[in-house]
């Protein structure tokens, strides 16, 4: 992906304030560059089906969303890397991934015995995540651009995000994505502790900022060592 506008580390301004500037020495001696990229909108070729023949329904679980058993629903897996394939071949779908499919027509949420509107579903998934909107809004934008997004918990990061044309277990992520609101505030310890999770997990780091109108323009940082 290309990379535009590069722009140098802050530098350390003040010897004296040795413990304030501690992050800025830190990223001033590691930080390569800060460069806004564009990520290439997909082609005709997308890993979704056009036109999916069935509706698929899923129960909701508080935190997750499992599917019925059926071949339409672990074609959300097979094909695309939805979820993860569970007992009695159902798929447990994360919140995201649920509110994308409910979105694209291909998925119906059923909470006891009343399906849910979007409305309802976003409703629900905000107070269990209360950042969930601003990660929806990253997760969407990377998936409609035809890559396959998943979370990356154990790496330390919201999303690890795959190159066009490979699935999880083919190869490893070429990404790790943290999702912002453009009007958030991140320290430097926040911001050099990310760049550490990219850095030692030999992953790009790109940040997500998403705006009001939930528009995402990606920026990717990467390391050096002088």
């Amino acid at each position: 992906m290309p990379r535009k506008n590069k722009a140098e580390a802050p530098a350390e301004t003040e010897k004296s304030a040795a413990k304030a500037t501690s992050d800025e020495v830190l990223v001033q001696d590691t930080l390569e560059s800060v460069g806004q990229v564009v990520l290439p909108q997909k082609n005709d070729d997308s890993q979704e089906p056009k036109k999916p023949k069935v509706v698929v329904a899923g129960s909701y679980a508080h935190e997750k969303v499992i599917t019925e058993s059926t071949d339409e629903a672990r074609e959300f897996y097979n094909q695309s890397r939805f979820g993860s394939m569970v007992e009695e071949g159902k798929v447990e779908l994360s919140l995201l991934e649920a509110l994308y499919l409910l979105e694209k027509g291909r998925l119906k949420v059923i909470d006891g015995k009343k399906e849910l509107s979007k409305d309802a579903f976003v409703k629900k998934a905000r107070k269990v995540e209360p950042n969930f909107w601003i990660r929806y809004c990253v997760f969407k934008d990377i998936r409609n651009r035809g890559y396959i997004i998943k979370t990356a918990l154990k790496f330390g990061a919201d999303f690890r995000v795959y190159d066009r044309g490979v699935k999880p277990g083919e190869d490893h992520a070429r990404w790790i994505v943290y999702p912002v609101h453009e009007g958030e505030q991140i320290t430097w310890y926040e911001f050099s502790a990310k760049n550490r999770v990219a850095h030692s997990t030999k992953k790009r780091l790109l940040i997500g900022v998403v705006d009001d109108e939930g528009d995402v323009t990606y920026y990717e940082i990467r390391w050096v060592r002088p």
